[in-house]
């Protein structure tokens, strides 16, 4: 069973998290097992972790986008977060903090541009096997499910969601300092239309179903299960999808178990186990 939801939610213990700068070249923080590397842009920075492992042997990267308001730094340096990043690195896939081109870009084209260019950076750090996976935070949800659409900068074999925005016509309505910071993010020009027009919901239910694991509560009062998550639920990939229904808080202790961990990297783990299925198949 899943730990009841700690008082402490994720974003309030990112909120008193120290923003720490990293230089360019790789460095290896005293608390942290991980060695984190500067990729992408150097307006908005993205961070990698490459597991010694992937140095010898191909692995695939997963590229997390981040809440709200934070950024790459404060999400490696949050303790809640750190228990999922240190059970998927041990799985040997390499990691990706995505800046998706700042704090409040809200799953738009312009923010996957950044997260394109980090990830080609990325994968000539280590030896790639060809395959890229999301996972997407309450607001990273929109950015996680735009990089699965067609015409993105690489292509995604599954997307883990926790607690995600995913419809961006109801972050539109939901608040008007969401709305300004959705005009910001997509242009002058943007409007009702245009975000209906770009909205990864509503493209997302016009394409086959993909891998996706998603993680909410009813409890939620900053994201609406109802308006978000519920309605892409029955769009995963029947094999290997998977709702996890949790109770309390947005970003809840919950959500950043160990037991979380691993369900995440079950998931990842047996996506890799079908491509390699696939890869070795006669005739391929």
């Amino acid at each position: 069973m899943i730990p009841p939801a700690r008082p402490l939610t994720f974003l309030a213990a990112l909120a008193t998290t120290l923003t720490l700068a990293l230089p360019a070249a790789a460095q290896k923080r005293p608390t942290d097992p991980a060695t984190w590397t500067t990729v992408g842009s150097s307006a908005a920075p993205s961070l990698l972790a490459v597991p010694a492992h992937c140095q010898q042997f191909s692995c695939a990267l997963i590229v997390v986008s981040h809440p709200r308001a934070q950024t790459p730094e404060r999400l490696r340096d949050s303790p809640e977060f750190t228990r999922l990043r240190d059970t998927l690195l041990a799985g040997n896939f390499a990691m990706l903090l995505s800046s998706d081109g700042g704090p409040t870009t809200w799953g738009s084209p312009q923010g996957l541009k950044h997260a394109g260019k980090a990830h080609q950076q990325a994968r000539q750090a280590f030896m790639w096997n060809g395959r890229t996976y999301a996972l997407g935070i309450s607001m990273g949800g929109l950015m996680a499910l735009r990089s699965t659409l067609p015409g993105g900068p690489y292509a995604v074999s599954g997307v883990a969601l926790i607690d995600p925005w995913v419809n961006l016509v109801a972050a539109w309505h939901s608040a008007p300092s969401r709305q300004q910071e959705i005009r910001e993010a997509y242009g002058p020009a943007a409007d009702l239309k245009l975000i209906e027009e770009q909205d990864p919901l509503h493209l997302a239910l016009q394409l086959p179903p993909l891998p996706l694991v998603l993680t909410s509560s009813m409890d939620d009062k900053v994201v609406s299960p109802l308006q978000n998550s519920e309605l892409l639920a029955g769009h995963g990939d029947v094999t290997f999808s998977q709702h996890v229904r949790l109770t309390g808080p947005h970003l809840g202790g919950n959500r950043f178990t160990l037991q979380m961990g691993e369900t995440l990297r079950t998931f990842f783990e047996r996506l890799e186990q079908q491509a390699e299925v696939l890869v070795r198949r006669p005739g391929r």
